[in-house]
């Protein structure tokens, strides 16, 4: 048990050498400093004459969402339409069918939005076409994407007085060429040289260690694998995502995927404080966030090495009798770890069966993707941290008397409008559309929407309940992840589940657009205000003091909005065994 406790500890300390000088590099990319990838600039040049975009005009606020929001319709359009007819494009060796509209509107708005939710089995639901050109080509857009919004709300922090941010494309590019496309490729390799396949051949015929024979599908897994991580994005190759072992073969991948789905949300975190010269003011962003994460892994490393208190009423030794869903090769801290990490980040890749988890850890889990603000994905972890802030800022100058300044602009109503909205948008989409869901359970159990609510749960009471819950916080924090208890419909063949599909759809588009507009705005509009030079009346930023401040807004805000729905849930089950 020490050495797989070891073992995460490594693997979350290299992860922290290596966040450091990437932040540091991040910086000075999108700061136009010269870096060692400066040879791809031509390639670049290329890209923006190709496509008729100018990368040194700058963009208001509003230009640069209209820019996100004009791409992303484009390619949601796309994602719809090569779903549905998968099955008549090249790229097909198992000869998979083409998915539903209900599916394929849910599929593609999930990768769209980089939550990656699948409610399809990996390998027999897309073919290796729609897992290249869609699904893959999704998980480098959608990082790009969110990358690209941080890095105006950087700009808008940066300069003392400007109407514009910067060039949406600009970011948009450099995000993968610069650290996206090269990181994939790093990861990819050390993937296919540890045995994840990276062939376009169909599905091997093998005999397994019990003597049976069965089919083993195969593709160019590699490449998807490694983005999937490093985007945050967390749509696996394979239906059993990174519990499958050619998603991850031994020990050595599960370090390389671990490291890869951490390192850039905590470099984005440190190139702020390069970005903006206030590395004190990024190190407190940084300790409250470790912090956070601390409070959630802690409890599941306590849950499941302590074992299954069910078990040990049957007068079982209770030591490892958690094992159910596990990674039985790696041992539990090391899935412990993962499931914090992938639901504290919006990567959502798996390497145990959620479903399987004690409560409290299921608790963690839910909790993880409710504040959704500690390092969280690519881009977007800041972003919604900064809307914390930014309440945080406001509460503390009322509390002093002071009319609430951040980077030397004045914080006033409009912002607060709309970071407000912003930070109850979250709680609203996870427990409106939970309620309804339980609304038409309990009233409607058979209609027939695919799959038959009476259907839906494969466990009743309490835990039913959390794998609805979770479904939708899930898609909410653009997370993706799933108890698995849900029946969504994902069996080739079988009627795929209208009402998931359609309701964790609108949830997907909402969740992911909303809270961007949201605090770019914000950035925008302070940006544009009169500077107001630093005196002794201004409120610190980069102290201790603000940092829990911010934690405890985080806290009030973002936690007990939940609590009565984890009451139901989690909490009553673990009491219930107890």
């Amino acid at each position: 048990m020490n050495t797989e406790l070891l073992g995460v500890i490594a693997t979350y300390g290299i992860t922290l050498l290596l966040a450091i000088p990437l932040g540091k590099y991040i910086a000075k990319v999108f700061s136009g400093e010269k870096v060692w990838t400066d040879f791809l600039k031509p390639f670049e040049r290329l890209i923006f004459k190709l496509s008729g975009i100018d990368p040194t005009q700058e963009m208001n606020w509003k230009e640069q969402m209209k820019a996100m929001l004009t791409i992303s319709s484009l390619w949601l359009i796309y994602a719809f339409f090569a779903l549905i007819y998968q099955d008549k494009l090249p790229l097909n060796p198992d000869h998979n069918v083409g998915q539903t509209p209900d599916l394929a509107f849910n599929t593609a708005i999930s990768f769209l939005v980089n939550c990656n939710l699948q409610d399809y089995s990996g390998e027999t639901g897309v073919t290796y076409f729609t897992q290249i050109f869609v699904l893959m080509f999704f998980h480098f857009m959608s990082a790009a994407t969110a990358i690209a919004a941080m890095m105006a709300i950087y700009k808008g922090m940066k300069e003392k007085s400007t109407k514009t941010l910067g060039n949406f494309w600009d970011y948009f590019v450099k995000s993968i060429t610069r650290f996206l496309l090269p990181g994939a490729a790093l990861v990819a390799i050390i993937l296919a040289f540890n045995g994840t396949p990276a062939s376009y051949k169909g599905k091997d015929t093998v005999i397994t260690m019990q003597g049976d024979t069965t089919q083993v599908s195969r593709g160019p897994a590699a490449a998807m694998i490694a983005i999937k991580h490093l985007g945050t994005n967390g749509g696996g190759w394979f239906g059993a995502n990174s519990a499958h072992p050619l998603e991850c073969p031994n020990y050595l991948t599960y370090m390389v995927e671990m490291i890869a789905q951490v390192v850039i949300p905590i470099a984005l975190i440190f190139s702020l404080g390069f970005y903006l010269k206030k590395k004190k003011f990024a190190y407190i962003i940084y300790g409250v966030m470790t912090i956070g994460m601390l409070m959630f892994l802690i409890p599941t490393m306590q849950a499941e090495i302590k074992g299954n208190t069910e078990i040990a009423k049957m007068g079982i030794s209770p030591t490892n009798t958690a094992m159910e869903g596990k990674e039985v090769r790696f041992g539990v801290p090391a899935t412990a770890y993962w499931s914090t990490v992938t639901t504290i980040i919006s990567t959502g890749s798996a390497n145990g069966a959620h479903d399987s988890y004690m409560p409290m850890t299921t608790a963690s889990q839910l909790m993880a993707m409710m504040v959704n603000c500690f390092y969280g994905g690519c881009g977007a972890g800041f972003m919604n941290y900064y809307i914390f802030i930014i309440i945080a800022v406001f509460i503390s100058g009322l509390m002093v008397g002071r009319t609430p300044e951040f980077m030397g602009h004045k914080l006033e109503a409009k912002e607060m409008k709309i970071a407000s909205i912003a930070a109850l948008l979250h709680p609203f989409l996870i427990l409106s559309f939970s309620a309804l869901a339980c609304y038409v359970l309990v009233y409607f159990p058979s209609i027939n929407w695919g799959v038959q609510p009476k259907n839906w749960l494969g466990n009743p009471t309490y835990h039913g309940f959390s794998e609805m819950l979770y479904q939708y916080t899930s898609c909410a924090a653009n997370n993706g992840s799933a108890m698995g208890g849900l029946n969504v419909g994902f069996t080739p063949g079988s009627p795929t589940n209208v009402f998931w599909n359609i309701t964790t759809g609108v949830v997907l588009l909402f969740s992911r657009f909303i809270p961007i507009i949201g605090p770019v705005a914000i950035a925008g509009i302070m940006a544009e205000k009169k500077y107001i030079p630093e005196s002794a009346g201004t409120l610190k930023t980069d102290t201790g003091t603000f940092g829990l401040m911010t934690m405890a807004v985080i806290i009030i805000i973002a936690a007990l909005a939940f609590f009565p729905s984890l009451a139901l849930g989690p909490f009553a089950e673990y009491f219930n065994m107890k």
